[in-house]
């Protein structure tokens, strides 16, 4: 199957530093191309792939200081890709809502993921223009804000399977938060459970420009706090060990998150997950095999005490069945086979003679 995967510009495929949407856009690139289809990525220029590289930018803009219009840049990659659209079986666009006024209207088929949060109110009427424009949610939260979307399916993110493994360790002692340091995600949260809990906890975070306030009136006055050690932001090579350490990692988010990552990159390394009951984390975390599910500050202390109900060796089994990469990329080439047959044509290639405006169907 030809492939176009599109990727935002913001940051290259994989980034160089945080960023979650390009991170699974790698992955799921290099899980097609492993499974032996023919892929495109277009992305900023500094991407590094095993697929065909189709830079749209010469390098990341977050690492451009002088571009200052982020859409142009955009407006222009979204051209490059209509140019060339009827070389390709299915597009996949991971841009929001960017690319439906102008893929609605050619017979190529398309998908856009939408990797973000949906409850913002200016979305709605969007949604309601482009109600046909096929999309895929990323966990089944995500998709209630915006009900009158043309869901196709659910899929859920997943990592290369060695790509985090669990590491040996005598017996973790620490609790760990990683991430980003942002209001939503509440590393207050994570520092009362562990005070309350009596455990140390490790805190491997950056901390974005826009929080940096937040960073240091909110949070930074609790870091002297004893049981409280901040090891700052940590690259892929590092986590292995800091997750492997750690006897559970605290995810007390109090918004709906769409997916979260990090859930199961400790998961990849055998370590449970103690998150608040909000947005993805039912789905995400199977309680009593990979984690807790609780409601509060209480119910995740009771919950610590609870740990070793759980096998490290199953959370990473049920890691591997149900987050790894390979199997995200099977779950996405069953869409893109039902979006094809949906046109009546192969997958193998395009008719030349021209063909009426696709009618979509929903998958799931």
């Amino acid at each position: 199957m030809r492939i176009a995967q599109i990727a935002p510009l913001y940051e290259a495929v994989p980034p160089k530093f945080y960023g979650g949407t390009e991170r699974v856009v790698s992955y799921l690139t290099e899980a097609l191309v492993e499974l032996g289809h023919d892929v495109t990525l277009f992305a900023s220029g500094d991407s590094v792939t095993s697929a065909k590289l189709e830079a749209s930018w010469p390098r990341a803009l977050r690492l451009d200081p002088t571009v200052r219009d982020a859409m142009a840049p955009h407006v222009l990659l979204l051209e490059k890709v209509r140019s060339v659209a009827h070389e390709f079986d299915v597009l996949h666009f991971h841009l929001d809502y960017l690319p439906f006024p102008l893929f609605s209207t050619l017979d190529t088929p398309f998908v856009t993921t939408l990797h973000g949060r949906l409850d913002l109110p200016e979305l709605q009427p969007i949604f309601d223009t482009f109600s046909q424009a096929p999309v895929v949610s990323i966990s089944d939260s995500q998709r209630l804000p915006l009900k009158q979307a043309n869901w196709l399916n659910t899929i859920y993110h997943g990592l290369p399977g060695q790509l985090l493994t669990p590491q040996p360790h005598k017996k973790p002692e620490y609790l760990a938060f990683l991430g980003r340091i942002c209001p939503e995600k509440r590393v207050d949260t994570a520092i009362r459970i562990a005070a309350q809990s009596g455990l140390p906890l490790k805190i491997a975070a950056k901390v974005d420009k826009v929080d940096q306030e937040y960073f240091k009136t909110e949070i930074e006055p609790l870091l002297s706090q004893a049981h409280v050690e901040f090891v700052g932001e940590i690259n892929e090579a590092q986590k292995p060990e800091f997750l492997s350490g750690a006897k559970a990692l605290l995810f007390p988010i109090d918004w709906s998150e769409p997916f979260g990552l990090v859930m199961i990159e400790s998961m990849a390394c055998g370590t449970p997950v103690i998150a608040f009951n909000r947005g993805s984390v039912p789905e995400v975390i199977d309680h009593g095999v990979t984690g807790f599910v609780v409601e509060d500050v209480q119910g995740a202390v009771a919950a610590l005490q609870r740990l070793d109900e759980l096998s490290r060796t199953e959370i990473r089994a049920q890691f591997e069945r149900r987050f790894s990469a390979k199997t995200m990329a099977q779950n996405y080439l069953d869409g893109y086979t039902a979006l094809i047959e949906a046109e009546g044509r192969p997958a193998e290639g395009r008719p030349a003679e021209a063909r009426p405006l696709l009618r979509r169907v929903a998958m799931g």
